[in-house]
């Protein structure tokens, strides 16, 4: 199910004698979704025959995965002062951390200590 894009994403895509680029802003859609084998992602946006392009991408889980942690790493380029981004990103970040909790994972922190949750909780902030 595609969703409008709230934003804006540039793509290019280079080949030794060709270079293909593009824009998609808010009036293009967009979808991401986990599959049986990674992550799916498409950019689309409509129009005539001149104007309608679309990108879909798909990562296995390995490369995702190392895909968030170099942008962990990273994260110190984002101007302190970006609150707006920040928080976005955050907020984000954490429904995807519970979303990939297991049953198991609840059980687990169910055992906390105080101390430990409390600690836990200044982690994912």
């Amino acid at each position: 199910m595609t969703k409008p894009i709230p934003d804006k994403a540039e793509v290019a895509v280079e080949y030794p004698d060709k270079l293909y680029m593009g824009t998609f802003e808010r009036t293009a859609r967009f979808d991401a979704h986990f599959d049986e084998a990674g992550i799916s992602l498409g950019l689309y946006r409509g129009g005539g025959d001149n104007d309608r392009k679309s990108v879909r991408m798909h990562f296995h889980y390995a490369l995702f995965a190392e895909i968030l942690r170099d942008l962990a790493k990273t994260v110190a380029s984002l101007p302190a002062d970006d609150l707006v981004h920040r928080e976005t990103l955050r907020e984000a970040a954490k429904m995807l951390h519970l979303a990939l909790e297991t049953e198991q994972d609840r059980r687990d922190q169910a055992d906390l200590t105080p101390d430990q949750e409390a600690r836990l909780l200044h982690i994912l902030e």
